[in-house]
């Protein structure tokens, strides 16, 4: 496939118009404010982009929460991929029945439970500027990260596309001007290796600086098969992922980082276990073992995907203002496949188990993908009481994804096709020395196009063309006050849309495409942000109230097993967030976060499909011979009522620089129903998995060696179900003891 537009091509020539004339070097985060942990008795800074320049987080007037580089390092100790992200920090939560290769993501609530390969999305995965818009490339493996920033309620202004929910930013670490070396290894259970690192080699010192940086993570298989007799047939995954990233300074004004990325993954789909709830409740009964599924199918679930990614930023800064042009171009393509029912055997065969099984599904979903983004800045000086900053973004994406069926249904590919281009810009007064205003403003054009180019005799003739479109204003209007040295409220009024969207993966099963509206948020939110006690304790916290019109929610599963887009009438949440952290001692330092989201599905006539064997809590009625479930008052899907976590470090000192530490953390997902409608099976409650790791650090950072272990408390979580005419579902990973090991220099 090739992009083809010739705006694309228009759009990213002026990279290097902008190389004659343009920007500011590029910043990095300094490495003794990237976490909280302090030597003095005061919590670090915490630097944040939220308005794509590096601020304060305590001003800066948007309800956020950030991971430092030590912290998602333990988090993906024993080899977790990016889901392990649910639950770090108030109101985010993530889950994927893909394995690792196309996680589903959710702010406040708003998320989308879409399966397929094609699924729109309204939280935005933004890495190094760049958006990752399909699934398959927001799975990117997280590595040599300098920060991950978590911008919760809607971001149309500056960051534009599919943005009403909030963004998951990724920045990883940049060349620099000085050689330095950090990374860190893990070996765990189940062969468990996870290692992660980079290098910077200036080649030129002030003026070329090269990056390179990698990860390699894989386990072995551990899950038998009980169908087969077949021992530690499944759970293994092998992955490696590289960038490298060449700096230019050419001059004390120009700037121009270019940066190629690869990940090659070859592992195994999510591990689905058929009728593991109830029935009539949603405790894992006697059919579940989390060292044993019963396959007779799926191919060992094997998945595979490659990805890479290039991207030219070019700054140049100008007296008055900064210039900034960023051209990426991306490629994913891979595959996976799965025993979708979760057992073996069938209601019309010899045998079936675990419980019911009424038919055999064994399907393949694939996809060949390309995307292509050029944004242009232009950004005022940084000092001043009046910031503006304006701009352009353009988008382009087109991909391809097959589903075939072993042996039904026969293989069916589909096309896709997205471009979009907006206008956006944002200005900050300061009104007063302690008040500041923030407008901006984002003008958006969207267009997708969709179309069969491989049928079969169950999807039909033709290519089923369909086209949607929509263009929008998105807004936000914010109030920051400071109310002394040490405390400061804000208010803050935003808008945010996701355009309409095309599924079309039940062409493959002989259903027709299905088409989605956009949904457009309005989002109302206060908060304050305060240091006190010396800069020792940190308590942010923020409340909000939104309302979503024709909210998109995706109608997964039941009897036939469909993907179908809906609309709802209207929609509602709102809730609190709060962040806290307290440096008790030099030696000891608390993190804490909790929020509570209530959110609600508003539409007296919507009505969807259901489970076959599942037991149905909403009122049901029948419409053209077959049961449905009317959905009005749910809450919205995969939507936690509470997320908390926690997180404390105790260090003492030893010998000369050195200390004996213990580090521990721990993240609660409360209720959450698991579908758009409710069931007494499919839905979760109080779960909690912990972290610890004991070992010694040098106390500037330079190295460290410890023990850890995940998931301490061995909980059999269930993370996700299958709506398939049984009560199917995938658990959390195992506990995992290891070691591991860290340098920086």
């Amino acid at each position: 496939m090739t992009i083809r537009s010739t705006a694309a091509r228009f759009l990213g020539a002026s990279t290097f118009a902008l190389v004659a004339f343009a920007a500011q070097p590029a910043l990095a985060q300094d490495a003794d404010t990237a976490g909280a942990e302090s030597t003095d008795g005061q919590l670090n800074t915490i630097i944040v982009t939220a308005n794509r320049r590096e601020e304060n987080l305590q001003d800066v007037p948007v309800s956020a929460a950030t991971l430092d580089a030590s912290t998602v390092r333990t988090i993906f100790d024993a080899g977790a991929e990016i889901t392990a992200l649910a639950a770090r920090v108030p109101g985010l939560f993530v889950e994927s029945s893909n394995g690792r290769a196309a996680p589903r993501f959710y702010i406040r609530g708003l998320g989308n439970t879409d399966f397929d390969l094609a699924a729109s999305q309204p939280v935005s995965v933004v890495m190094d500027d760049v958006v990752m818009e399909n699934v398959t490339l927001k799975s990117f493996p997280i590595f040599d990260v300098e920060r991950i920033e978590v911008l919760r309620g809607p971001q149309g202004t500056l960051f534009g596309r599919n943005t009403p929910a909030g963004i998951v930013k990724i920045d990883t670490v940049k060349p620099g001007d000085e050689f330095a070396v950090d990374g860190s290894v893990s070996y765990g259970s189940f062969n468990s290796i996870s290692a992660d690192g980079g290098v910077t080699v200036p080649l030129a010192p002030g003026v070329v600086s090269l990056r390179l940086s990698g990860l390699w993570q894989q386990r072995d298989n551990w899950v038998d098969n009980g169908f087969t007799g077949e021992e530690d047939a499944y759970g293994a995954y092998s992955e490696v992922a590289g960038r490298a990233q060449l700096l230019v300074t050419p001059g004390d004004r120009l700037s121009i980082l270019g940066s190629y990325s690869i990940r090659d993954l070859d592992g195994q789909s999510t591990l689905f276990r058929a009728n593991i709830l109830g029935p009539g409740d949603n405790e894992l009964n006697d059919n579940y073992d989390r060292d044993t599924v019963f396959y007779d199918a799926g191919g060992r679930n094997e998945a595979a995907y490659k990805a890479e990614i290039a991207t030219a930023k070019v700054d140049y800064e100008a007296d008055f203002a900064t210039f900034t042009s960023i051209t990426s171009w991306a490629n994913s393509e891979g595959r996976s496949r799965g025993d979708i029912d979760g057992g073996f055997g069938a209601s019309f065969l010899p045998v079936m188990g675990p419980g019911f099984i009424p038919f055999p599904s064994d399907t393949q979903d694939s996809i060949d993908l390309e995307q292509f983004t050029q944004e242009v800045r232009i950004a005022s000086a940084a000092n001043g009481p009046l910031q503006w900053q304006v701009g352009g973004f353009y988008f382009d994406s087109d991909f391809d994804v097959t589903t075939v069926g072993f042996d039904f249904p026969p293989a069916v590919t589909v096309n896709h096709t997205n471009e979009s281009w907006a206008v956006f810009g944002q200005v900050t007064g300061e009104i007063t020395p302690a008040l500041k205003l923030t407008g901006g403003l984002r003008y958006t054009e969207d267009e997708k196009q969709f179309a069969v180019t491989q049928t079969s005799f169950i999807s039909g003739p033709g290519a089923q063309n369909r086209t949607v479109e929509d263009e929008r204003i998105s807004w936000d209007l914010a109030a920051f006050y400071d109310v002394s040295l040490d405390a400061s409220v804000y208010a803050r009024v935003a808008s945010g849309f996701r355009a309409p969207t095309i599924q079309g993966r039940d062409v493959a099963f002989g259903s027709a495409p299905s088409i989605a509206t956009s949904e457009k948020i309005m989002s109302y939110e206060a908060g304050f942000k305060s240091e006190f006690a010396g800069r020792s304790i940190r308590l942010n916290g923020a409340v909000y109230y939104y309302t979503i019109e024709d909210p998109q929610f995706t109608a997964v599963g039941g009897a036939g097993n469909l993907v179908q887009l809906v609309n709802a009438d209207k929609g509602r949440g709102y809730g609190f967030e709060l962040d806290s952290a307290f440096q008790v001692t030099p030696d000891f330092l608390i993190t804490a976060g909790v929020s509570w989201n209530n959110t609600k599905i508003q539409d007296d006539t919507l009505a969807v499909g259901i489970c076959g064997q599942c037991t149905v809590t909403d009122p049901t009625v029948v419409l053209s011979g077959n049961t449905r479930a009317l959905v009005d008052g749910n809450p919205f899907p995969n939507a936690p009522e509470w997320i908390a976590d926690v997180t404390a470090r105790y260090g003492v000192p030893v010998g000369n620089g050195g200390e004996i530490f213990a580090f521990t953390d721990w993240a609660y997902q409360g209720k959450t129903n698991l579908f758009i409608y409710e069931s007494a099976e499919f839905n979760t409650n109080n779960q909690i998995e912990g972290g610890l790791r004991v070992g010694y650090a040098k106390t500037d950072g330079s190295f460290e060696i410890a023990a850890f272990v995940r998931n301490i408390t061995d909980a059999d979580n269930v993370k996700g179900g299958i709506d398939f005419n049984n009560n199917t579902a995938f658990v959390n990973d195992p506990r995992v003891f290891g070691i591991s090991g860290r340098v920086s220099y």
